[in-house]
């Protein structure tokens, strides 16, 4: 009974077992499900976690788009509204200056002979532009505008007021200017000279003037193209040139009849005198820088006459190829030549103590080079002034004090 007992007992202890066994495995069957539970709602949240990026994510999308648009629509407007701002602020300058540029029509008379019928007088006439520098009457234009055998100069203001037997002051001798001076004007407003010295290449610039001789105080625009170009500037008919240095290189339309006129910055001052075009070229037009023209300006307010100071050499502007050419170790300044009376006699250079073979790289410390030859750099001051020439002579560097004198007449 025992034994069976115990046997019964350990039946019952193996029953007892054996559950407990299957419990476990029952366990090992069951436990994946709560792990199966544990990833659905893994699932679940990143599903939602897609779904709210992706939203997110597209909800971004349209903002940037809707952004990027409204940029693209702001950057266009801007741009239009910089169009808009250029073309007010050229038409403020064409209305403030315009009273200021007048068309000049000249008459020239010459003689030609003919075999049949003799010495003929035949009579010509030509316009240009000009622009008043003085309140009394004085206007600059360029000299090719008022050449020798004028015989009677007229002016045309911008409202058509007629002056006529216009007076002409002064031509320059080094340079395409001349002033001329009207009798009794009536509302006559000068213009604002700013200092070309401080133009760059690309700046935007505004022209105006008589395009073609018809088309009185035309405006147009453009940029600074270029600077210290020399040019040899001929008349339409082929006739004896004329060496320009240290000209303004502008693409703003410049046409027969525009000669003379102003070339401005967008403040509305005039830096530089429209001279000559390139022929067989578009848009490639020519200015002489003001500051060159200052000095006869105020010549002639003071002393009635145009008076151009120099300091009487002759030279060329050195370049490097000029310089070997030479066989001279300087590439940069005015080489005075050594021919026979290239230190003009009697003038500041001589007595001064310049020579033949001399290089003038500096006035008052400011280089000369390709783009600021001496007679540019000279034409700044007036008859009178003192300057320092730093000079290389024999390799060895010296100054010259010269006191510059009136330059002649021809």
């Amino acid at each position: 009974m025992d034994t069976q007992k115990d046997q019964k007992d350990s039946s019952n202890q193996e029953l007892t077992s054996s559950p407990g066994t299957l419990n476990a495995a029952s366990r090992d069957r069951i436990a994946p499900k709560p792990v199966r539970r544990v990833k659905k709602k893994l699932f679940i949240a990143c599903l939602l976690t897609f779904f709210i990026t992706a939203l997110l994510v597209s909800a971004g999308l349209s903002v940037a788009f809707l952004a990027g648009r409204n940029y693209s629509q702001r950057s266009l407007e801007d741009k239009r509204q910089v169009v808009v701002q250029e073309g007010d602020v050229i038409a403020d300058v064409a209305q403030k200056v315009g009273p200021s540029v007048v068309s000049i029509v000249t008459q020239q008379q010459a003689t030609v002979n003919s075999v049949y019928y003799g010495a003929q007088t035949q009579t010509s006439r030509a316009a240009g532009t000009g622009f008043i520098i003085d309140t009394n009457g004085l206007i600059l234009t360029n000299k090719h505008v008022v050449p020798d055998g004028t015989s009677t100069v007229e002016v045309v203001t911008a409202d058509g007021t007629k002056y006529e037997n216009v007076k002409i002051i002064g031509r320059d001798p080094l340079n395409d200017l001349a002033v001329l001076q009207v009798a009794n004007p009536k509302n006559f407003k000068a213009v604002n000279l700013g200092n070309s010295d401080d133009v760059r290449t690309g700046q935007k610039v505004i022209a105006i003037g008589n395009a073609l001789g018809q088309f009185q105080n035309t405006v147009t625009s453009g940029i600074i193209s270029g600077m210290g170009r020399p040019i040899e500037a001929g008349d339409e008919s082929g006739g004896a040139g004329e060496e320009l240095t240290n000209l303004f290189q502008t693409d703003a339309a410049i046409n027969s009849g525009n000669s003379g006129g102003p070339l401005l910055n967008f403040n509305g001052e005039v830096i530089g005198i429209n001279t000559a075009v390139a022929a067989d070229a578009e848009n490639i037009g020519f200015s002489i820088p003001i500051n060159e023209a200052k000095g006869i300006i105020s010549s002639v307010k003071i002393t009635g006459k145009i008076s151009r100071p120099y300091i009487g050499v002759q030279y060329t502007m050195l370049t490097p190829d000029v310089a070997k050419q030479l066989d001279i170790s300087v590439q940069q300044g005015a080489y005075v030549s050594t021919q026979p009376g290239s230190v003009v006699t009697g003038s500041p250079a001589e007595k001064a103590g310049l020579a033949a073979g001399d290089v003038i790289t500096a006035i008052n410390g400011k280089q000369l080079d390709e783009k600021t030859s001496l007679t540019s750099a000279v034409g700044k001051f007036k008859v009178g002034d003192t300057i320092e020439l730093t000079v290389i002579r024999g390799g060895k560097e010296q100054k010259f004090n010269v006191t510059l004198a009136e330059a002649p007449s021809s």
